[in-house]
């Protein structure tokens, strides 16, 4: 028999609830964790392995604070004993059985809580019962209250015991259970206690403290699952985006409305003014301006035209369209955003596993420094001195609640991230957003970072023997087996010329410094200078000639036949009109900013120039780009990269944060931190911004939270008594334990008002 590395139980395959999956059988650890058991217990699956099993089942219900714990229907966490929430919210809010039950619990006890606050506060003075009859009155109308309203509560303190998981709800359960067995105790058998314990007349009882302390953490509780849920907001505002419909264009030509779900790739669909494109695809007919601020943050409506790709759930202006379906259902923009935003909210934190160490030693110590109260009150206080170290005791265990140090960063990330994710900024887990505020380089990407990404046709030149339409057929040719921007201009600009191509063989792509095949039984090699000399093509009669062209800031392609240089092919890539502005805002944050790319040194020292850039590279290869990453991680720098393209997924991958931006590739995306769905380095200063909001929200709560508990403890233990003669009653402590709680999901909440 095998024990669960999460919770600590026994899984016995014999008794363990299992699941056939794909051929095997799994057993589930009987308290929900994610950890599944193949037939040989001692086998256990990774939580990374079991995900598949698990997503199978249905919705998955997962813990804020500990997110490796999962179910697959509602229930409480094994390990701190909060409700569980589901994984990935639904476009509608979900009814919240545990707030629902909560709430009833409260309205429905609290006439009682409050008769029993008033006796015990007014019925001496009023006379309208004797003592012993108000303990059996008090007794009658607390019991409801603590075994009925309070149940979950001690249930939940049992079970943290038994499973040597100390929470919030071991100190909850125990001083309410102490108030109340104590209380019973002193009305059922009051000879059972010395007189040194009776107060007017009678032995003290301390029934309003255990009703009221459970109506007070229902309240508490009540009021953070609702803050809570307020949380998915982000992602229910995502999924809301999406058109339930699509507007199909058959093939007899006749137009139908299907539901997005059965809408296929390669469909034609038609986006008329004013609808939301339903899917990610390509324009075909018309032109339109669309708005993707949903997506991207950016407000200004983009133009799109025929060979334009359009992104799922982004509004269409005055125009309308006809668009072929690229990307369906999950494979969409929108789905990724979604997911990624699920996943960075349930990652923990670094900063995290301090407060998780702090959380299991605290309340270990809170009850110790309850017990220290008890007897310290009991053998040196005054009379009765028992009953003030009992009072003050359980105000110790009530007032201490870990539950605000849990949700301290918890909160934090998953309002962030959410918040993140509408300003076009997309955080695959928490560690990122910590990080991200501590860089102090960014290495950057020319082609489709710096620059637009869309290069254009410049020129072409060729050498005695080629006429510069020889020279373009046969690049054009060769190019049309690349997926580079740099080859879509070229080829673009032979067809657009009425260049006939031919078909190529063999093609091959070198990653970084360009491609070679054959056409018309030509071997053929295009690429930069190095490449060249890989070839053995003898750049020499072009030189001068690609010089001045890198010099206005356009990229050279060599093209040499049978290793013999023929001619070369210019492209220029406009320089994005936001970059100079982001590069400013980067320098003003302290963070140098420095360029790599594999365009030649003369192009790349051009575009440096005229951004301001003093440390560049030119011509360096993927594995260059891991190099300098890796080499500036060596001298202490923070290092950030940020690139778009399968050759920079590498250097993302190396870099303490890896930048991807949203309009490249899948791998880039795949390999990167942080994934920028407008491609554009303005997001980078926006992303920093809100890492740098939301280690500072955490700090926030976290400090709340040790404040807090570091004044209140002491207060409730009596250590005012003896200068000011103050004591903090437990109905008090309740209320204070329940309003912090509250008020650090509160404090998380604020970074959605976030406008960066």
């Amino acid at each position: 028999m095998e024990k669960d590395p999460v919770c600590g139980m026994s899984v016995d395959p014999k008794t363990a609830r299992s699941q056939v999956h794909a051929g095997h059988t799994y057993y589930f650890c009987s308290q929900g964790c994610q950890t599944k058991f193949t037939a040989d217990p001692e086998k256990y699956l990774k939580p990374a392995m079991a995900e598949a099993v698990v997503a199978s089942e249905g919705t998955i219900y997962t813990c804020p604070m500990h997110p490796e714990i999962r179910r697959d229907h509602p229930g409480n966490c094994p390990k701190c004993g909060m409700a569980l929430e589901p994984e990935m919210p639904n476009l509608q809010a979900e009814d919240n059985p545990e707030l629902r039950d909560f709430t009833q619990r409260f309205w429905w006890t609290l006439p009682l809580s409050v008769i029993v606050m008033a006796l015990a506060m007014l019925g001496h003075g009023l006379g309208l019962m004797s003592m012993a009859t108000q303990s059996w009155v008090e007794l009658i109308l607390a019991t409801p209250v603590v075994l009925w309203a309070g149940w979950p509560f001690l249930e939940r303190g049992v079970r943290s015991i038994g499973q040597r998981s100390p929470n919030m709800f071991t100190l909850i359960g125990l001083g309410v259970s102490s108030a109340y067995v104590y209380s019973v105790i002193a009305t059922l058998a009051p000879g059972a206690f010395p007189t040194a314990f009776a107060a007017h007349g009678r032995i003290g009882v301390y029934f309003e403290a255990a009703a009221v302390i459970v109506s007070l953490t229902l309240l508490g509780q009540i009021l953070e699952l609702k803050a809570r849920s307020q949380t998915s907001a982000a992602i229910r505002s995502l999924l809301g985006l999406a058109p339930k419909t699509a507007r199909r264009l058959r093939s007899d030509g006749l137009e139908e409305d299907v539901p997005l779900d059965q809408v296929q790739v390669g469909d034609r669909l038609r986006v008329r003014p004013g609808e939301k494109v339903p899917i990610d695809g390509v324009v075909l007919e018309g032109e339109s301006h669309v708005d993707e601020s949903m997506l991207t943050g950016e407000p200004v409506p983009v133009h799109r035209k025929p060979g334009d790709a359009v992104i799922g759930a982004t509004l269409n202006g005055n125009g309308s369209l006809v668009v072929r379906a690229e990307k369906v259902g999950t494979g969409t923009l929108l789905s990724q955003i979604v997911q990624m935003v699920a996943q960075a909210q349930r990652s923990r934190a670094p900063m995290q596993r301090m407060a998780d160490a702090v959380s299991f030693w605290f309340v270990l110590g809170v009850i110790g420094i309850a017990l220290t109260t008890l007897l310290v009150w009991g053998l040196f206080g005054p009379e009765p001195s028992w009953v003030y170290g009992f009072i003050n005791a359980v105000a110790v265990l009530i007032i201490a609640c870990p539950c605000a140090l849990g949700l301290a960063t918890p909160m934090s990330i998953m309002v962030a991230t959410g918040r993140a994710a509408s300003s076009g900024v997309l955080f695959r887990d928490a560690a990122a957003i910590e990080m991200l505020r501590r860089i102090d380089t960014l290495i950057v990407d020319k082609t489709g970072t710096l620059t637009q990404g869309a290069p254009a046709f410049h020129s072409v030149q060729a050498v005695a023997g080629y006429t510069s339409r020889q020279v373009l057929q046969l690049a054009a040719s060769l190019d049309q087996g690349s997926e580079h921007p740099l080859a879509a201009a070229i080829v673009t600009e032979a067809r657009a010329k009425g260049v006939a191509l031919s078909a190529v063989q063999g093609f091959e792509a070198v990653t970084g410094i360009g491609v070679r095949g054959v056409v018309d039984g030509q071997a053929l090699t295009l690429g930069n200078t190095a490449l060249m000399q890989q070839t053995g093509a003898d750049t020499a009669p072009l030189t001068a000639a690609a010089e001045a062209l890198r010099a206005e800031g356009a990229s050279v392609m060599f093209l040499a036949v049978d290793a013999r240089l023929v001619g070369l092919v210019a492209v220029s890539d406009p320089i994005k009109p936001s970059t100079p502005e982001a590069l400013k805002t980067l320098r003003a944050l302290g963070i140098e900013v420095v360029m790599a790319t594999g365009d030649g040194v003369t192009t790349a020292r051009a575009v440096a120039q005229r951004l301001g850039i003093t440390e560049f590279y030119g011509e360096i290869r993927p594995e260059g780009k891991a190099r300098l990453v890796a080499d500036s991680k060596a001298k202490g720098r923070r290092v950030a990269m940020a690139g778009d393209g399968i050759n920079d997924a590498p250097a993302l991958a190396g870099a303490d944060v890896g930048i991807a931006m949203g309009t490249g590739t899948d791998v880039a995306m795949n390999s990167a931190h942080i994934t920028l769905v407008k491609g554009d380095l303005l997001g980078i200063a926006r992303a920093i911004d809100i890492s740098q909001a939301t280690v500072r929200n955490m700090k926030q709560n976290l400090g709340f939270a040790l404040l807090y508990n570091s004044l209140g403890v002491p207060i409730a233990a009596g250590v005012l008594y003896p200068i000011f003669g103050i004591l903090l009653s437990p109905m008090l402590a309740a209320l204070a334990m329940s309003l912090s709680s509250a008020s650090v999901v509160g404090n998380a909440l604020r970074l959605r008002g976030r406008t960066s």
